[in-house]
């Protein structure tokens, strides 16, 4: 049996973890806070009024911490003290805002996604899509649409490939990144048959773990939808990622799932895990 180790518990809404900088960083939606958690516990390094936000950070050496925040409809640029700035409004870009995920290429484009609805109100499933942000934050353009519900988004090690996690069309999907950052060549990288994939991450091998929160699981998947392992837990996953000082330990942000309706319910009952893995991390974030 896979060892699980609660790492932290009593979050409203815990997402969006991220390893940097030797420290796990993860959003509490609920509570509207950017935590850092290291050895001496954690720490509230930013407040974000938003449900969801999100993070990564641009390359150095710029290295500013960028946070998609719906509420704002833009990417917020957050100082160290924690005060934060428009980086690049995204109003304008569509009819819903994205805000599921972000995540930065080497090279400084910034890809942000969004559902194409707003699943707390009640509002039918519609396409998504995902956006590119210059990394100066001077524009954002649609560069890929018909997505189904877009959540996590990985970037492969040599930052050719951008992988997306479409969890109402149970697939993981696959674009070629272009040396401007545009999308093209759209491919389903997996098929997961009765899997939801919310947040995900690489390893070195090429496989992507993926968070699963109807299935209360994580699974470990190769290209062409062969399971290589999964996990299982007693509530919802909603994001994953691998870190740790040699990047085999898997984080697992969950908490009970009340469905739509109760999205923004905060009863305290989110962790983040931790469970020992084989494969280190690879990719971006």
């Amino acid at each position: 049996m896979t060892t699980r180790s609660v790492l932290l518990e009593g979050l409203a809404f815990g997402e969006s973890p991220r390893w940097h900088d030797g420290a796990l960083w993860v959003c509490d939606w609920g509570a509207h806070e950017l935590l850092r958690v290291g050895g001496a516990g954690s720490e509230v390094v930013a407040r974000i009024r938003s449900f969801p936000f999100c993070v990564d950070w641009l390359p150095a050496p710029d290295g500013r911490l960028l946070a998609v925040s719906a509420a704002d409809q833009a990417v917020l640029a957050v100082g160290g003290d924690g005060t934060h700035e428009t980086f690049c409004a995204l109003d304008r870009l569509a009819a819903s805002p994205p805000n599921n995920e972000i995540v930065v290429h080497p090279d400084g484009h910034v890809y942000v996604d969004g559902g194409g609805f707003d699943l707390s109100a009640g509002e039918a499933p519609a396409p998504g899509y995902v956006a590119l942000i210059a990394a100066d934050g001077s524009s954002a353009r649609l560069v890929a649409d018909g997505i189904e519900f877009g959540n996590g988004m990985a970037i492969t090690e040599d930052g050719s490939t951008l992988i997306v996690a479409e969890s109402y069309g149970r697939r993981l999907s696959a674009f070629a990144i272009g040396t401007d950052g545009e999308l093209s060549d759209r491919r389903v990288w997996a098929e997961l048959g009765a899997g939801a994939p919310d947040g995900i991450c690489l390893d070195a091998s090429g496989a992507v773990w993926y968070a699963d929160v109807p299935h209360r699981r994580c699974v470990r998947v190769r290209e062409g939808g062969e399971v290589l392992d999964t996990i299982e837990f007693d509530r919802g996953c909603f994001a994953c990622m691998l870190g740790g000082d040699d990047g085999r330990t898997l984080y697992v942000v969950a908490r009970e799932w009340h469905g739509g309706a109760g999205l923004r319910r905060g009863d305290g009952t989110g962790q983040v895990l931790t469970v020992q893995v084989d494969v280190p991390h690879a990719g971006y974030p």
